[in-house]
C-alpha cells in the first residue's frame, strides 16, 4: 500500500504528512508513504490544490489537510479492498 503527499514543502504539506505517519502508526498496516514536492510530478497526478493525499493511485484530498483519523480509515477500507482481491 502506498500513500503520496503532494506539495511543494509548506506547512500544510508537512502538516498532511504527519498526520499520514501518525495514521500508518495507528492502522498497524505496512503503508509506504512518499512526498511528492516537484510541481510537474504533482500536476501529473490531476491535483490543482495542495496539499493532497494519494492513497494507492487514487486522489483522497486535495487543497485541505486531512487528519489522522480520516487517513486510518481509508487505510483500513484500502486494506479490505486487497483482500477482497486476494
Amino acid at each position: 500500500m502506498e500513500i503520496k503527499i503532494l506539495g511543494p514543502g509548506c506547512a500544510k504539506c508537512k502538516k498532511m504528512f504527519e498526520e499520514a505517519q501518525k495514521a500508518v502508526n495507528a492502522s498497524g498496516i505496512p503503508v509506504t508513504i512518499t512526498k511528492v514536492e516537484d510541481i510537474r510530478s504533482i500536476m501529473e497526478h490531476g491535483v490543482i490544490m495542495t496539499p493532497a493525499l494519494i492513497l494507492n493511485g487514487e486522489v483522497k484530498i486535495a487543497g485541505r489537510i486531512a487528519y489522522a483519523s480520516d487517513i486510518v480509515s481509508w487505510i483500513m477500507s484500502a486494506a479490505a479492498k486487497e483482500q477482497q482481491s486476494s
